[in-house]
């Protein structure tokens, strides 16, 4: 199944050097995320309004969606793309823990992994018109509760990457390979609805060694799907990161599997440069947290993020690879 084949930039992160240096945006770029916000923030306001009129109720009876590859896009738990919350800085890294062989066309990504759930409710805003964008493949990756990405899970979380490289004799390039196996889970993808928002069941990430916790995102336009569910073809790939607020972070890591996690300190908001990178605009890309039963995170929790795109301008997000 194709999408639109307009070019897609998805404006999400920063993009981080192979020695972790954050560059810094230029004065034009600036000037051109704060046009995007005046512009914008009307249209993206009337989004958050509409979320805050939905019901408790509705929030609690969520379903577990359709994992099918026959694309019959169900109607996701907002009807409007809900929140007021763009990211509008450059590509970030994709990192060497993206494996598109193991990125499935489904809305459930979890596969039985241990973890709070986790529905991620995500819209998609064109930056130049501030209206909804449907048929965008959003695409998802994460590690799990313990610090493990599928595809990779022989590596250790716990080890830096500088040094994993060594211990592996590899070195920092395009053709960076470390996957370890086939292994697919917490990766998947869902296109937009008519309303420019997808919905992917999930859980909350855990962390690794000198990351805050995060979930990798990219965007694909003009896209075509194998047989298993994995993009054959698309567009030009755009790619960011997505985070969480810090207080909710430390609130899920005290709970199990995430405790178990003791080998290594967690890496918060605040020292990393990715997470530094993408909110120096204003922007924030933090993923917005309700709790599904109203009350209590810990029983499961819907989060809700808008994603800029603009459809006119092309990526140079394809064979940057660091430790990220």
């Amino acid at each position: 199944m194709h999408a639109p084949s307009a070019i897609l930039a998805f404006v999400l992160g920063l993009a981080a050097t192979a020695t972790a240096h954050r560059q810094h945006l230029s004065a034009r770029d600036l000037a051109s995320h704060a046009a995007i916000s005046k512009r914008c923030a009307a249209k993206a306001g009337e989004f958050t309004l509409a979320r805050k009129k939905r019901s408790l109720a509705k929030r609690s009876s969520i379903i577990p969606r359709d994992t099918s590859v026959n694309i019959t896009i169900e109607s996701p738990h907002y009807s409007t793309i809900q929140n007021d919350t763009c990211v509008l800085v450059p590509d970030v890294t994709a990192g060497p823990y993206v494996w598109p062989r193991s990125e499935t066309l489904r809305q459930d990504m979890r596969e039985g992994q241990a973890g709070v759930l986790l529905y991620l409710d995500i819209g998609v805003l064109d930056v130049n018109t501030c209206e909804p964008v449907p048929n965008v493949l959003v695409d998802m990756w994460h590690c799990n509760a313990t610090g493990s990405y599928s595809s990779f899970d022989a590596l250790s979380p716990n080890i830096p990457f500088q040094q994993l490289l060594e211990m592996l004799n590899k070195t920092i390039g395009p053709n960076l390979d470390l996957h370890t196996g086939d292994s697919t889970f917490l990766r998947g993808m869902w296109p937009t609805d008519s309303n420019g928002v997808m919905e992917m069941a999930t859980i909350f990430p855990g962390f690794y060694v000198e990351r805050t916790i995060h979930i990798h995102v990219q965007a694909h336009t003009d896209w075509m799907v194998r047989g298993n569910g994995t993009v054959v073809s698309s567009n030009i790939v755009s790619t960011g990161q997505l985070f969480f607020d810090e207080a909710l972070s430390e609130q899920v890591m005290a709970l199990e599997p995430y405790a178990s996690h003791t080998q290594i300190e967690r890496t918060t908001n605040d020292v990393d440069s990715i997470y530094a990178g993408e909110t120096v605009t204003g922007w924030s890309p933090v993923v917005q947290v309700e709790a599904l039963d109203g009350v209590d995170v810990a029983n499961g929790m819907m989060g809700y993020i808008t994603l800029g795109v603009n459809l006119t301008a092309t990526s140079s997000q394809g064979a940057k690879l660091d430790h990220r």
